[in-house]
């Protein structure tokens, strides 16, 4: 395999791979700073924590400014193409007829790319995309002090052809394509582009009229012979992005028990890649013997790409030797944004997106407002802003195949990126999702600061694809990290959440007992310190949880068989499993869950009335005015 790197993209490397994958180490003096900024934060909290939220809305109101001046696509060269049908997947378990640009449609990624370049070139406008339906084959790759803006009714359909986001890299890799800086899962990694890309940029936006301003990625839209027939590597005709995320592993999920188009034997992010090494020996030669087979585990499944990727991470191996792209199955979020600082998204709608659909990572400065988060597929979060400093998520609407906001920071050792932190999330609406606001479970470097209210929980589609769980955090004995002063409040649930309980697998000998506790949904309220513990074969960082404060949620309850019902149950709060950990001894502290408050609450009627909530490993947690199913709860629980 060929892979071309310059000393300039080995450098560009290095900044968005993080120092501590080349050897190197954060400055003390970065590292004093930062600890003086938490300090700070943690002092001005312990006043009033929410006036440090209504001083990062007040920063973000108006992130970015833009010369005036347009630039038309339509003026370098690009122009509408036309539609036909086809029948596509929507959501897990659900096909529809949709549009698609018809076979040789023109291909308008090099007139925007143009427009960018003269743009940005010029010092910088807004590139508009107007009214119409628009075929693009390529990344659109974001310059500084450019806007690209969508007008109402037009619809950008990118190629569902995975080889159109190999081709316009800076870093050439061989027959797995020019490939960009990515980060998958929070692990960094050489892979496709996503659809909308920029990597250290300042003042940016993407901003539409309305929601009538499209972003398609057409990840449920069959890839097709023509695709298929020049790359078997891809699978049938008739499978599409969302096939490669293989086989789901929730117990008892409800309408997500299938990925579109997949069926055992394929190969897929999570089925054993023979394109990659039989031994971490062959990419990591200087690997201790132990910690190279506690990193693999037992039998071939780190050779699934989906784990591949962490492991190399945990063995140290530097970006330019995790080379994914064509080849292998780790789909491309549909807009990704790399160390920019002063950004704006705004007054779009983003849909069919082949894996997560808004990830910023190390991005300071950023606002998302007025955008519908409208995809159902496998991995659809809607915004997982990543190790981001200062953002703010308003009048956002979510309807998605996973998360609605999944607050990342690092995964394994990529850590350098440091912590997400002041964060503000309000007066958005969520419908589907896995959780409604999740923190994790990618948080290796820390999650600090972030504040949710005046939001609407909906879950219009709680009789056939529900709201999971609506607080959520997920993390486990291999991400570790940390999760502290994290405020909600005001939230309404009017259709309460999943009704039924659903699981994942526990470890061997776990006091927790699998098909036990409603961890992947179910509650309205989940911490789980335990999650998917037998995904992750190192388990050697027991994760810290503290002061998190909940206050005035009010759920509602809905029709289910006969009863009213407002979810399986109120709450679920489980910590830290001791027994999980794995690595050498002496084994480290694994502190309970502490220091939260669920307060002025009223959680409807859980069917496991019988058990409103379940707590492992917490203590001194406060209920104060807390009604379920009618009774009033006031009480502190340790277990």
């Amino acid at each position: 395999m060929k892979n071309t790197f310059t000393r300039r993209t080995l450098l560009r490397g290095a900044s968005a791979g993080g120092l501590s994958l080349l050897g190197g180490a954060l400055p003390l003096t970065a590292l004093a700073a930062a600890a003086k900024a938490a300090s700070d934060a943690a002092a001005k909290d312990a006043g009033d924590p929410w006036q440090r939220a209504r001083d990062i809305a007040a920063r973000l109101a108006n992130p970015v400014k833009f010369r005036k001046m347009d630039y038309r696509i339509g003026d370098f060269g690009a122009e509408p193409c036309k539609l036909v049908p086809v029948k596509a997947w929507v959501s897990f378990e659900d096909q529809a007829t949709l549009n698609t640009p018809a076979p040789g449609a023109k291909d308008c990624h090099g007139a925007i790319k143009a427009a960018i370049a003269r743009c940005h070139a010029e010092g910088g406008g807004r590139v508009l995309i107007p009214k119409g339906d628009w075929f693009c084959a390529g990344p659109i790759v974001l310059l500084s002090n450019v806007n690209v803006h969508l007008q109402s009714g037009a619809h950008v359909y990118f190629s569902n052809d995975p080889r159109d986001y190999a081709k316009y890299g800076d870093v050439d890799c061989g027959a797995n394509g020019k490939l960009v800086v990515s980060r998958w899962q929070s692990n960094d990694c050489l892979n496709f582009s996503s659809m909308v890309y920029a990597k250290g940029q300042d003042n940016i936006a993407l901003t539409g009229d309305d929601w009538n301003a499209i972003l398609d990625g057409q990840g449920g839209v069959p890839f097709g012979d023509a695709v298929v027939s020049r790359d078997k590597a891809f699978g049938a005709a008739s499978d599409c992005w969302w096939t490669w995320k293989g086989k789901n592993a929730t117990i008892n999920s409800v309408a997500q028990d299938k990925s579109p188009g997949y069926a055992p034997g394929k190969l897929a992010q999570n089925q054993p890649n023979p394109a990659n090494p039989r031994s971490l020996a062959e990419v990591a030669p200087g690997l201790a013997e132990a910690q190279r087979l506690l990193i693999q585990g037992e039998g071939d499944k780190w050779r699934a790409d989906d784990a591949y990727l962490p492991a190399l991470s945990e063995a140290g191996v530097p970006l330019q030797k995790r080379v994914f792209g064509l080849g292998h199955y780790l789909r491309p979020p549909m807009i990704q944004l790399i160390e920019c600082t002063n950004v704006l998204l705004q007054g779009y709608q983003v849909t069919h997106t082949p894996f997560w659909q808004h990830h910023p990572v190390a991005c300071r400065n950023l606002a998302i407002r007025n955008v519908y988060a409208n995809s159902l597929g496998p991995n659809s979060d809607g915004f997982d802003p990543e190790a981001c400093d200062t953002v703010l998520v308003e009048g956002c609407q979510f309807d998605t195949g996973d998360d609605c906001i999944a607050i990342k920071a690092g995964k394994n050792l990529d850590t350098h990126y440091g912590p997400s932190q002041n964060m503000v999330i309000q007066k958005c609406t969520m419908q589907s999702g896995h959780g409604a606001v999740t923190l994790g479970s990618e948080m290796a470097a820390g999650i600090q600061h972030v504040y949710a209210q005046d939001l609407v929980f909906e879950n219009k589609n709680w009789a056939t694809n529900p709201l999971n769980t609506a607080i959520r955090l997920k993390t486990n004995m291999n991400r570790g990290g940390f999760l502290r002063h994290f405020y909600v409040r005001n939230v309404s649930i009017p259709n309460g959440v999943q009704t039924s309980p659903s699981f994942y697998a526990s470890l061997p000998g776990s006091p927790i007992a699998s098909r036990t506790v409603a961890t992947a949904a179910g509650a309205v309220v989940t911490f789980d310190c335990d999650y998917t513990p037998r995904a992750d074969n190192v388990r050697t960082r027991p994760p810290e949880v503290s002061d998190v404060h909940i206050s005035n949620v009010r759920v509602g309850n809905v029709s289910k068989d006969g009863k009213r019902l407002s979810g399986f149950q109120a709450f679920v709060l489980l910590g830290p499993v001791a027994s999980d950990y794995n690595g050498p001894s002496p084994a480290p502290a694994v502190l309970p869950v502490r220091d939260v408050t669920i307060s002025d609450c009223d959680f409807g009627t859980p069917a496991n009335a019988a058990q409103p909530w379940f707590v492992y490993n917490v203590k001194g947690v406060k209920l104060s005015n807390v009604t379920i199913a009618g009774k009033r709860h006031d009480t502190v629980l340790s277990t």
